[in-house]
């Protein structure tokens, strides 16, 4: 997951928390509850859209914890691939399998002595959280094809970009593990929840691109109007962005047309986080998608091309199916299929290079 880096250090102030700005009440409510989580070794689990800032928080959560002089581990459970993440993770002994010519630490031995981030952790394998959840109960590692269990001493913050609880209720996250991590929740809120913090954001990053291109450059009131009208599918990080390519592109006073926005009422809201699935304009009654009974209300919004799964389909072959239809739809463009399944682009690419070996033709023709 990329970083907004918005400020070097780790310091308190009526508006900032570390990397962290908040005027509105829902960011107010996040330093809230961070400054309670830090100090403790409680395990915390942040849910938010992305590019809200998740791993800004678990990264203000280790530097405000008596863990900060240990390392932080950070690891996108999305962005590996399955036959490498129990590796990842746990680690593996020399021999254990082809390619495994030394010994190899996991990254729950690496942040020993730290904080390990889970980034979306719904996204990892079923097979793979039973086994974390051992670790968790246990605090030992078994490394992949070890004999020894290892202690460890790491606190966990995990994360998610969709409500947890419909993760478990889609079956991608074990209820078991989904009460395990969730001893301390931490929403954040989503970009279009926090109000004129907008400005405040964009002329922040807009000061930030003066400074560093010894420039002079403004919003103009329309602009303003319409950072505040658009709805931020993309967050933070897009609205970094967008200030970033429009202050390259105006000459002094910064235009709508320069932000490169797409137009609001073809944009596709993610429906978590109390957001409501927000989408304009909708589809016409012959695109909707039948989706086979455990398939999520997100999932079956999803599309907008006819899709059915019919009983007996594996979970595998019909998650195959959705995605696949899903980036047709969207003709070929992953950032806004990934925004409608309600995943991040990596784990989007990570599936589509699983796919690629066995139904080429379609992750090829849909991947411009």
């Amino acid at each position: 997951m990329d970083t907004l880096t918005v400020v070097e250090d780790i310091a308190e102030s009526e508006i900032w928390l570390g990397p962290l700005m908040g005027v509105s009440d829902g960011m107010r409510e996040v330093f809230r509850l961070i400054r309670k989580a830090a100090p403790t070794e409680i395990t915390v689990l942040i849910e938010g859209e992305s590019g809200s800032g998740k791993e800004l928080a678990a990264q203000t959560i280790h530097a405000l914890s008596q863990r900060a002089q240990g390392p932080l581990c950070a690891v996108n459970c999305g962005a590996i691939a399955e036959n490498l993440i129990a590796s990842e993770l746990f680690g593996h002994e020399r021999g254990s399998f082809t390619g495994a010519t030394r010994d190899h630490r996991g990254y729950f031995e690496r942040a020993s002595g730290g904080t390990l981030f889970l980034d979306e952790i719904a996204e990892m394998p079923l097979d793979l959280q039973s086994s974390l959840l051992r670790v968790l109960e246990t605090g030992r590692v078994l490394r992949v094809g070890g004999s020894e269990e290892i202690p460890i001493d790491v606190r966990i913050i995990a994360a998610t970009n969709r409500p947890a609880l419909e993760a478990v209720r889609s079956g991608r996250l074990r209820e078991d593990l989904y009460y395990r991590l969730r001893v301390f929740p931490i929403r954040m809120p989503p970009l279009r929840e926090r109000g004129d913090e907008i400005l405040v954001l964009a002329r922040h990053f807009l000061a930030r691109s003066n400074v560093d291109h010894a420039a002079g450059k403004q919003l103009s009131p329309a602009t303003e109007q319409a950072l505040l009208a658009y709805p931020w599918p993309g967050n933070v990080r897009e609205l970094k962005n967008a200030i970033e390519r429009a202050a390259l592109l105006a000459e002094t006073s910064i235009c709508p047309a320069d932000l490169g926005l797409e137009n609001p009422a073809a944009v596709a809201l993610p429906g978590g986080n109390g957001g409501g699935d927000r989408r304009a304009p909708a589809p016409a009654a012959g695109s909707a998608m039948e989706a086979r009974a455990g398939t999520s209300a997100m999932e079956a919004r999803a599309g907008t091309s006819a899709m059915e799964a019919r009983a007996g389909t594996s979970l595998r072959e019909a998650e195959k199916q959705l995605i696949l239809d899903t980036l047709g739809a969207c003709g070929g463009n992953k950032q806004q299929a990934a925004q409608q399944l309600g995943v991040s682009l990596k784990t989007l690419y990570n599936k589509l290079k699983s796919y690629a070996g066995n139904d080429g033709d379609r992750p090829d023709g849909a991947a411009q």
